[in-house]
């Protein structure tokens, strides 16, 4: 197996057991919270305040691992939430609970956009796509796999059970980063040297990079507002089990995760910004239509087409990322400020819609979430006016 090969498969398995531990609990939380007292606008604090603590820091990790090495980064975060995992069997307010999360958002910063960084360094030319997409399986299966294992565990056994599966499981993608992660070359560490002068202002400033970052923006805004309060509209007002809520949870990111490998495949190969307007305008659609669902079947298909847009949407934003990561030799900055408009909307998402539930209704969240997600088309649409067949231009 070359050294490339193990790069991809060693972080593969350890996004993937890490992000199924999070899956585990995050259908769970905000039934635990709501139990614990919470109100709506305490639920979005609770989960907006893991993409606090991650917005604030991303940026900072994913630059300092262009000039530092990415290694120490992935093993430091991933202990450091194996630790915070740990700590949540003793929360028993919503206190605790945020800071939980806060501490949450501190060691993720340090763990995906690194290792997608990691990986951009090691795609092949015209094969971003492919291999973006293919890398993002490991997250998507396991944040698949988590919410219908987590439902599980919760009516056989109890949350704090969950809380541990989640602990356990990452740890075990600490030890595989620790074991088998070779560190990178010295040929990589003086590029990262030089990829550290470009700064995030320069980079804000290109417009492909800002379209795309105003896209992930909006787009996990959405996700931040589906994930935070789809299990009370499927526990609480349609009373339906926490296995039944894993399922619906479940059905979006793996209809997501199983497009991802023949949509980045695709995507080295056709227009890629249609791509990325198709999947925002089909999730616009599917979260409206979820205003409407009544019925758990309802309430699944809804959420599958959201799954839908994300499979056909996000592996050209990574591909145009990587793209532009190695045009303006700065992969860890370009990937740090895509997680950073991915933990912004997973931020503002829950906010909003905590606010909007408690001023207005239920249903209003789903009409501001459409209405984020086609700005942030639009914007993306009319700001990156690249070449006709990759969606594209060049740095600079």
């Amino acid at each position: 197996m070359s050294e490339n090969l193990k790069i991809f498969f060693t972080l593969f398995l350890a996004v993937f057991v890490t992000t199924m531990g999070v899956g585990i609990v995050a259908p769970l939380l905000p039934i635990y919270a709501h139990e614990l007292g919470a109100g709506a606008f305490q639920i979005g604090l609770i989960f907006s305040a893991f993409s606090l603590t991650r917005s604030i820091f991303v940026p900072y990790f994913g630059k300092l691992s262009d000039s530092k090495g990415k290694k120490v980064f992935l093993v430091s975060g991933l202990f450091a939430y194996f630790v915070v995992s740990v700590l949540f069997i003793f929360s028993k307010s919503i206190e605790t609970l945020i800071l939980l999360r806060l501490g949450q958002g501190f060691a993720s910063a340090m763990i995906l956009p690194v290792a997608h960084a990691y990986i951009g360094l090691i795609t092949p030319e015209n094969k971003e796509g492919q291999t973006m997409g293919l890398f993002n399986i490991s997250i998507y299966a396991g944040l698949s796999a988590g919410p219908l294992l987590g439902g599980i565990i919760k009516d056989w056994f109890n949350i704090y059970v969950s809380f541990l599966s989640m602990a356990g499981l990452t740890l075990s993608g600490f030890f595989l980063c620790l074991v088998f992660l070779p560190p990178e070359k010295k040929s990589d560490t003086n590029d990262h040297k030089f990829q550290n002068s470009v700064s995030y202002g320069k980079l804000i400033r290109n417009n492909v990079i800002f379209s795309l970052f105003a896209f992930r923006t909006c787009f996990t805004t959405c996700i931040g507002i589906i994930w935070t309060f789809l299990p009370i509209l499927a526990g609480i007002k349609l009373d339906l089990s926490s296995s039944a809520t894993g399922i619906i949870v479940m059905i979006n990111v793996f209809f997501a995760g199983f497009l991802h490998a023949p949509m980045g495949y695709l995507a080295d190969r056709i227009n890629k910004k249609m791509l990325t307007i198709a999947g925002g305008i089909i999730a616009a659609a599917a979260i409206l239509y979820m205003n409407i669902a009544s019925t758990f079947f309802e309430l699944l298909l809804a959420n599958a087409f959201i799954g839908l847009a994300g499979g056909i949407s996000l592996p050209a934003v990574m591909a145009m990322g990587v793209i532009e990561g190695r045009r303006s030799k700065a992969m860890g900055s370009v990937m740090g400020l895509l997680a950073l408009g991915h933990s912004l909307g997973m931020l503002a998402g829950p906010l909003l819609a905590g606010i909007s539930i408690d001023l207005f209704s239920f249903s209003t969240m789903f009409f501001m979430g459409a209405a984020v997600l086609i700005i942030g088309t639009i914007i993306f649409t009319y700001v990156n006016k690249g070449d006709k067949i990759s969606g594209v231009v060049s740095c600079g």
